[in-house]
């Protein structure tokens, strides 16, 4: 259409491919084309007709030709209608899945589209199918002040498993269970949890790793609720006696999510945990895990290492498994081959050939880590290392000249070298292959909209070990509690560190034995910074505040 230049299209695809964007999101982002230029852009691609639906005025016999719940997951907007077929607007005429459903669904011989813009799409689509912006407060008033016949609903669900095709969205416990979900994720939740209790049924949304409470619904829609959730995961609504699993994909904000689903009986239900994973959550810097600024290059050159192994300590929920993801990405380049071995695979990366175990297949981390090798990967992620056979075959592979990335669960950095060894691995092989341990927390970020100037107490300047008078350029901080923050003070986590760079002088304490004790001594001599330590600079820097260093981490006194 000659609305870029050559050079101009070399050098944006350049950007878009570094900065992990699309190479017409960019061009509009740069305004060297206009969201009309791409809508004409697209019809032109695929010989279609452009349509302006501004100032159009829509019968509601045409509009009622597409259902309410159709026309809004597929974005689509009905424009004639007769017995024998359809004209339709829609925004993308390359997505083929999405024309071909439509032509299923509406039933007509005579199927035909048109481009709009998505602008002009979601204007019609809330003007007259109503807007998605609803809250869980609402929804909860329209159940209780409507009358939902349960016994209905629930024959509906047990129809299919297609829940989406199955169960009218617009149905009022099918746009409570959405909205729940979407609010979840406006609110930027890591987990859902819908827990039936004697008397009520609790919902709860984990935000920067502190739950909170939410609007409750009636318990008697506990069943329904249970129900259509399951049936959106792929779990059997019959089945009640038994732990499953599933995974639920949603778009929502345009964003496709995944949730990956657990269902638990307990005395009271089904209590169900949704785990939200945000693609865009893993696509992170090492600078924006927390890393200052020296960390960060020791960091560097653990990772940038040809051969050895490389383990992330810490409990459960301490963001471990995203570190390692920044790693892989960090390093991902065309001239390396990268394999991963996870139980469950959270995140699909691109570029990189990623396992997932499965104990029942016979697929167990072991099996997949001898079969993996042989494929000559560069580099290894190992999800965890659990047993004797697993640690071997991963030291072994680090000492055969591959860069292994692996987690455990220890308290301490240097406690890796002893778990190791416990779990039966020798000392010596554990002295050659390790690399560097690094052990973590996760501790919320003062959130930056409301962020004010605030001394500690002297208590809590004890515990962390600081002297205001003997630090120079303190930035003591506390949030306020703004609208960005929900009135927490707190937005996003990042992470505090202890990192131990495995030295000649630690591997000849660990060659004799020494006990974790001493190793952990020996590091802090050589330079290590516990986490307490590292929490602290981050204090003084008012990335977070005191309280929250002292609730992650313990004392070396």
């Amino acid at each position: 259409m000659g609305l870029v230049t050559t050079s101009q299209l070399e050098e944006v695809r350049a950007e878009a491919e570094s900065a992990g964007q699309g190479v017409v999101d960019l061009m509009l982002v740069k305004k060297w084309v206009s969201p009309a230029d791409v809508t004409q852009a697209r019809a032109v691609q695929f010989g279609a007709e452009v349509v302006d639906l501004a100032g159009m005025r829509f019968e509601k016999s045409v509009l009622d030709a597409i259902p309410r719940h159709v026309a809004k997951r597929y974005r689509v907007v009905p424009l004639s209608v007769t017995d024998s077929g359809i004209v339709v607007a829609l925004t993308d005429p390359s997505d083929l899945d999405t024309i071909d459903s439509l032509q299923h669904l509406l039933k007509k011989d005579d199927f035909q589209y048109r481009v709009a813009s998505d602008e002009q799409v979601d204007a019609v689509l809330n003007k007259y199918y109503g807007t998605a912006d609803e809250t869980v407060d609402k929804m909860l008033q329209d159940i209780t002040s409507g009358t939902v016949n349960m016994d209905e609903f629930q024959q509906q669900q047990a129809m299919g498993s297609d829940a989406d095709m199955e169960v009218d969205s617009d149905a009022p416990l099918v746009k409570l269970v959405n909205t729940i979900i979407s609010e979840a994720f406006k609110y930027r939740a890591s987990d859902i949890h819908i827990e039936p209790l004697e008397q009520r049924l609790r919902v709860r949304y984990r935000v920067d790793g502190v739950l909170q409470e939410v609007n409750n619904p009636p318990k008697r829609l506990q069943g329904a609720i249970i129900s259509r959730i399951k049936i959106q995961s792929g779990m059997s609504i019959a089945e009640k006696r038994i732990p499953q699993d599933g995974r639920i994909q949603l778009m929502i904000s345009n964003k496709q999510v995944d949730f990956r689903v657990n269902c638990l009986p307990t005395v009271h239900g089904e209590s169900m945990v949704l785990r939200i994973l945000d693609k865009s959550g893993i696509k992170l810097g090492l600078a924006q895990l927390g890393f200052l600024t020296d960390d960060q290059q020791t960091f560097e050159r653990l990772v940038g290492m040809a051969d050895g192994i490389l383990l992330v300590t810490g409990p459960t929920g301490s963001g471990k498994t995203t570190t390692l993801y920044s790693c892989l990405n960090y390093i991902n380049r065309p001239d390396k081959k990268i394999i991963t071995v996870e139980d469950p695979v959270e995140y699909q990366l691109a570029g990189i050939n990623q396992v997932q175990v499965s104990e029942a297949a016979g697929l167990s981390f072991a099996v997949a880590l001898r079969a993996m090798l042989r494929q000559a990967p560069n580099v290894v992620m190992l999800g965890e290392i659990r047993d004797l056979e697993t640690a071997t075959i991963a030291i072994n592979a680090s000492l055969t000249g591959h860069l292994v990335f692996s987690t455990l669960h220890t308290n301490d950095a240097p406690s890796a070298v002893q778990r190791l060894i416990d779990i039966g691995i020798k000392p010596f092989l554990v002295a050659t292959a390790c690399r560097g341990l690094i052990a973590q927390r996760l501790v919320r970020k003062i959130c930056k909209g409301c962020a004010a100037p605030h001394m500690p107490t002297e208590v809590q300047l004890k515990a962390i070990e600081v002297d205001p008078e003997k630090v120079t350029g303190a930035n003591f901080s506390k949030g306020m509690g703004c609208a960005d923050c929900n009135k927490k003070g707190y937005r996003g986590r990042f992470g505090i560190f202890e990192i131990f760079v495995v030295d000649d002088s630690a591997k000849k304490l660990v060659f004799d034995k020494a006990s974790a004790v001493e190793i952990r001594a020996h590091a802090l001599k050589a330079g290590m910074r516990s986490l307490r330590e590292d929490g602290a600079r981050k204090v003084v820097a008012g990335l977070t505040t005191a309280e929250e260093v002292i609730s992650a981490t313990t004392s070396d006194h």
